[in-house]
């Protein structure tokens, strides 16, 4: 395990965040952020000190934000060592994580289809057009947030939250996992959107649900060289 603790390389309050209603949820989503962009490496532990000096806040919002990450899967807490973000996916894992995904987000397609709107459709373009080939990005972390948006989005629209909440939580593992091994994956992924979101705006059911399908497994295929046993 990695003992370098977030934060490296920071000033001391660089990072505060502005007070809000919504304050413990901004900490969670710069940790997870940081844990995403792989600012934090997997298998690391997490310094709460380090992070309430940097952020500018105290240690209590920064454990309820840990507490959070760890119900999510994205951190564990050992004794003797405290939180530390989540060890890298095995290959086991990851199969694991697409068996999943293949059970859950083609039903998903379908049901979105077949509940599409307009706006909705409006907004899965969006974030299609967002992630295209022609768009320059700084890093793979940028394209990954508008990837987790569009296939939320779509599971928003099938209309079960359940489904949403277990895909949210799948999504955030993949993308870390790709993010360190395998970044070069934009253009292939933007095309198969396309097909998918071409499904889905036409409410075509039984192709959205194929879209994903292969989507996923394209996905899939993409990322086995890289999984570690």
């Amino acid at each position: 395990m990695a003992s370098q603790s977030a934060g490296i390389g920071e000033e001391a309050g660089s990072r505060r965040l502005p007070r809000s209603q919504g304050f413990a949820e901004e900490v969670m989503k710069v940790i997870r952020s940081d844990i995403m962009s792989l600012r934090i490496p997997p298998d690391t532990r997490i310094s709460i000190d380090q992070l309430a000096r940097e952020l500018g806040v105290s240690q209590t919002p920064i454990r309820e934000a840990l507490s959070q990450l760890e119900a999510m899967g994205l951190v564990t807490k050992r004794h003797y060592v405290g939180y530390c973000s989540a060890p890298q996916l095995s290959r086991k894992q990851l199969d694991e994580l697409y068996e999943a995904r293949l059970l859950l987000e083609p039903y998903a397609a379908r049901r979105a289809a077949q509940r599409m709107t307009a706006q909705v459709a409006d907004e899965l373009q969006r974030l299609s057009a967002a992630m295209g080939p022609h768009n320059a990005f700084d890093a793979y972390d940028q394209f990954a947030q508008l990837d987790s948006e569009l296939h939320d989005a779509i599971a928003l629209a099938s209309g079960n939250g359940i489904i949403q909440e277990a895909l949210s939580r799948l999504h955030a593992h993949f993308h870390i996992f790709r993010l360190r091994f395998h970044s070069e994956v934009t253009r292939e992924a933007h095309m198969e959107h396309e097909a998918l979101i071409a499904a889905l705006a036409g409410g075509d059911a039984e192709g959205a649900e194929r879209a994903m399908r292969e989507h996923i497994q394209k996905s899939y295929d993409r990322l086995l060289p890289f999984a570690r046993d």
